[in-house]
């Protein structure tokens, strides 16, 4: 597939899922990628944190690709730039908050001389091939978020990122409606727009609201106070670094991702007035009235800041009549972990504070009077949502149409979709899928290892030793060894009744190997389902005197 006289549109991650955001623009026979994201693995994926996209279809037009630009530096947009980024071999653009993220990630990998990084000033412009580009500043809960103004010879993109309205931001100034409604003046072929807060009937909210809210919780609080939020809202830390002083509270600062923000933050111009942190130590010797911490795991992430200080293996403690407070919306799947965490806190006797409870969190994206709004300052054509699970872009789709936008696209990964001329239609399906990062390796996500794992998990599994003479007979009885199968108080038993059967399959027919060793891997699970009613999987061995 190379793109003719046409512009084309395909997303290889984030259309029918929240997260791994990754875009394709095609024309006159180039390519540019918007977002390469990742995101976080689920128990399907055992042993797995980070999931990646698949780029199959693109590494093999690498040639025609042009660069990837980035609109903002939450993880589900950059993510993936460390893993995959190198082998496109094409530069990356953005911003410089978002740049700043970036190279963090690219130093971390030592690839820092094998990717070209590109910092574009804030509202800069630029181009590539047929493609020119010009950052739009929006809201949202990190610094520099950015839609992208995307000029064709087919039209105009409005590709908003992830974006809200706030009337009241504390970093950053987001384009007013007026500049807006200039660029839906000129004409806006398409909007390519998020939809994760589609069903919220009223608008997300300002941070300066956030403020009022953790003011009043934080003045409240009788002892220690700490505040878990998304380590990338910047916006945020710089409210809690204004309530901490408001109130006289000494501030620290639990968790490396915290820190990189903090450093990043400020190298770009932000949090100059951010106050001064104390380290571990100190803030354990201070009155407990004195003391405000700001700690990465809200999520309830295992290896986070809030997660160890809740099970006693931080230097920080928190004691009876401390206050915790979830500065953060609570992403589905993430409840069993944040319960886990939460009841470990209430067995301390600490209070916890949510958004059940106070005014202390909003959301980064736009409910349904924003994307309202939008739609009239831009008057797109075409409406295409991404940014969601299916019933969020269907949701979107039905609302902008509602609204008056004459057409609207609900695609998937994969559907490739030409958007002008003679637009909009889904004219074809290219493969899309997914990887993980295992350990330091990338695998697909059901292939072998994946597979095998699951299996493991959940069965179980068992070896087999079996020793045959020159004749293929057994020598002695075989040896076995089980992890994971439910056999307990019963596991010798078992494991001589398993040792009889392997003995029994060897002098059942061909002595070929692979069919020998397949008779006694069938013997052995057969074995194991009439004892546990699970089907373990089974590694034979067979050694040959």
């Amino acid at each position: 597939m190379t793109p003719g006289n046409e512009l084309l549109f395909l997303a290889l991650g984030g259309s029918g899922e929240i997260g791994m955001n990754v875009n394709l623009y095609g024309c006159q026979g180039k390519w540019v990628m918007v977002d390469l994201g990742l995101t976080f693995a689920d128990p399907a994926y055992p042993g797995v944190e980070l999931v990646l996209p698949d780029l199959t279809f693109i590494e093999e037009r690498r040639d025609d690709l042009l660069g990837i630009v980035l609109t903002h530096g939450h993880e589900d947009h950059i993510g993936a730039l460390p893993y995959l980024a190198a082998d496109l071999g094409v530069p990356l653009y953005a911003t410089p908050f978002t740049a700043g993220l970036i190279r963090l990630k690219l130093e971390e990998e030592g690839l820092t001389s094998e990717v070209e990084l590109n910092v574009i000033e804030n509202e800069g412009s630029f181009a590539l091939g047929p493609f020119g580009f010009r950052y739009v500043p929006l809201a949202h809960s990190i610094p520099e978020g950015n839609a992208v103004l995307i000029d064709t010879p087919y039209g105009r993109i409005f590709h908003t990122g992830d974006w809200k309205l706030d009337e009241k931001p504390l970093l950053g100034q987001p384009s007013t409606p007026e500049e807006l409604t200039a660029i839906g003046d000129e004409g806006v072929l398409a909007l390519v727009c998020d939809s994760t807060n589609v069903f919220n009937p009223e608008a997300s909210g300002s941070e300066g609201d956030v403020r009022e809210g953790l003011m009043q919780t934080v003045a409240g609080a009788k002892g220690r106070v700490l505040v878990t939020t998304f380590a990338s809202n910047a916006a945020r830390l710089q409210t809690l670094g204004e309530v901490a002083a408001a109130t006289g509270r000494r501030l620290c600062v639990a968790g490396r991702s915290l820190d990189r923000i903090i450093s990043t933050a400020k190298a770009a111009g932000y949090l100059k007035d951010f106050p001064p942190t104390v380290d571990w130590d100190d803030v354990m010797a201070l009155p407990h009235n004195e003391v405000m911490i700001i700690a990465t795991g809200g999520q309830g992430e295992a290896r986070a800041a809030l997660s160890r200080i809740a099970f006693d293996s931080h230097p920080i403690k928190l004691d009876a009549g401390d206050t915790v407070v979830f500065s953060s919306k609570q992403i589905p799947g993430n409840e069993i972990a944040i319960g886990r965490i939460q009841n470990a806190l209430a067995a301390k006797g600490v209070l916890m504070v949510t958004d059940r409870q106070a005014e202390v969190h909003v959301s980064g994206h736009p409910g349904r009077p924003e994307l309202e709004a939008m739609y009239r300052w831009v008057r797109p054509q075409i409406l295409l949502p991404v940014h969601g699970e299916r019933r969020h872009m269907a949701e979107q789709a039905r609302l902008g149409l509602a609204s008056g936008i004459p057409h609207a696209v609900v695609q998937s990964n994969g559907d490739l979709l030409r958007l002008a001329p003679n637009g909009p239609e889904i004219i074809g399906h290219e493969a899309t899928g997914r990887l993980v990062l295992d350990g330091d390796v990338i695998l697909p996500a059901d292939g072998a290892t994946m597979n095998e794992r699951r299996k493991v998990a959940l069965h179980g599994q068992i070896s087999v030793a079996v020793a045959l003479d020159g004749k293929g007979r057994v020598l002695g009885t075989p040896a076995l060894r089980t992890q994971g199968v439910p056999v307990e108080e019963d596991k010798a038993a078992f494991l001589d009744e398993a040792a009889e059967e392997a003995a029994a399959a060897v002098a059942k027919g061909s002595l070929d190997e692979e069919a020998l060793r397949e008779r006694v891997r069938l013997a052995v699970r057969r074995t194991a389902t009439r004892w546990t009613g699970k089907k373990p999987v089974v590694d034979v061995l067979l050694i040959r005197a």
